[in-house]
């Protein structure tokens, strides 16, 4: 007899599972239960079943560290309650069908898992790579289907790619190996897709950060075998709110804004005779700056000086939160999003028009003054800012920056405490 699935609309509805929704997205609970009974209806719909497995997994937000992992520097970021929501179920056949509003129905056969060139940059082919590591490290692989509601936006500096890695990876480990693939192993899975399917040169950090949950202290100074420490970053209790700004703008024809930041970077650091900046002793860059000059740019050597100042920042950021001093991290904070605009210059592309983060960020100066901090937020050059706000601004910096970026562009974020999740792991079971 096929086994009986849980009965998910009564659970919801009767708050069998408040609990753990009150667990995962706190206060935002009660809004949770609406969207995942409409995640149990469109697979019955779709797919004609109900579905066995409700997982979830949270998108990432960098707290410290601008660019600072691509030369084994240190990190300070945390996995956020905006998520992606899967509801699953086990197949017979040798395939897995994924309904992903906007990008419809996608299709991955486990009996072709080689690099299709063609599905480069789209969702199938991180699909497929994931799939396919696991595979290769010997995990277990099976057919099934599974619907995707995700309130982690595209290209709003929340990592989705990750998160979708992540969730994917997450559950194969659950439906075809006993939860047993190490949230490690489930990151490296999600990079290896990214790298080798996706087309994109990614590192490990996003990854990471969604599959272990909370909030972490990265150490790439051995990027084959980061170490990960992890930390409370309560920044409702500590009188703040931590929010994120899409300001927009466009992020085509800035792969090669992008790309010039390790380039250089790593520029400093072989003129230096070592391969990445975290080779370089600091007081050997600052006492060599002037023989620089002959070998690269100006702004090399100002990114580079970055890099040094910002890789002290995520240890003093650190400190800071796990002595609960909200104040002292504010501060720090305030220096890393100064030094990004001023020395790493990746608030606006040389080039180019663009305007939005640098016009985010004064704004946000201007409405919080010395009481807050505001930062760019992961690659730069368009996209998403970080701001700190004081419980009584919120309001205000929420409805200021809505009103001139567009409803919805400045979200509260809160830091998710776990990494994949399952709901009924705790009073929804049974």
């Amino acid at each position: 007899m096929p086994l009986a699935r849980p009965d998910w609309e009564g659970k919801l509805k009767e708050g069998t599972c408040d609990g753990e929704l009150t667990f995962l997205y706190g206060d935002d609970a009660p809004r949770q239960v609406g969207r995942y009974l409409e995640t149990v209806s469109a697979f019955r719909s779709f797919f004609g079943a109900e579905p066995s497995h409700l997982i979830s997994v949270g998108g990432r937000t960098e707290l410290c560290g601008n660019h600072t992992d691509h030369q084994n520097g240190c990190v300070l970021a945390a996995a956020v309650t905006r998520d992606m929501l899967a509801a699953v179920t086990k197949k017979r056949e040798k395939r897995v069908r994924l309904l992903a509003p906007p990008f419809g129905l996608i299709e991955v056969s486990l009996e072709d898992l080689d690099v299709q060139n063609e599905e480069a940059g789209r969702p199938q082919a991180l699909l497929r790579g994931v799939v396919a590591f696991l595979k290769k490290e010997r995990h277990t692989v099976g057919g099934c289907d599974i619907y995707l509601h995700s309130e982690v936006p595209i290209g709003s500096g929340l990592s989705s790619s990750a998160a979708f890695e992540v969730l994917t990876a997450y559950l194969f480990s659950l439906l075809f190996n006993d939860d047993a693939i190490a949230a490690t192993v489930i990151a490296r899975a999600g990079q290896y897709a990214e790298n080798h399917y996706f087309d994109k040169p990614c590192g490990l950090m996003d990854q990471l950060v969604c599959a272990s949950g909370g909030s972490l202290q990265i150490d790439f100074k051995d990027p084959a075998n980061p170490d990960v420490k992890s930390l409370t970053a309560d920044f409702d209790q500590g009188g703040y709110g931590l929010y994120l700004v899409n300001a927009g703008g466009s992020h085509a024809h800035l792969t090669e804004a992008y790309a010039a930041i390790p380039k250089e970077m790593s520029a400093v650091a072989q003129a230096l005779g070592q391969q990445v900046l975290r080779q370089v002793d600091p007081s050997f860059f600052y006492a060599n700056i002037k023989r620089l000059r002959s070998r690269v740019t100006d702004r090399a050597i100002l990114r580079a000086k970055h890099y040094f100042e910002e890789n002290d920042r995520v240890s003093q950021a650190t400190q800071a939160l796990r002595s609960g001093d909200m104040d002292g991290f504010r501060q720090i904070m305030d220096e890393s999003g100064r030094s990004s605009l001023e020395l790493l210059q990746n608030v606006w592309p040389q080039e180019d028009e663009e305007r939005s983060l640098a016009l985010a960020l004064a704004v946000s100066r201007d409405l919080l003054g010395d009481l807050g901090a505001c930062r760019v937020h992961g690659g730069g050059f368009a996209g998403t800012i970080q701001a700190l706000v004081p419980s009584d601004l919120q309001e205000g910096y929420k409805r200021a920056l809505d009103d001139l970026f567009g409803q919805g562009a400045c979200r509260k974020l809160r830091v998710r405490p776990v990494g994949g999740y399952e709901l009924g792991k705790g009073s929804c079971a049974g």
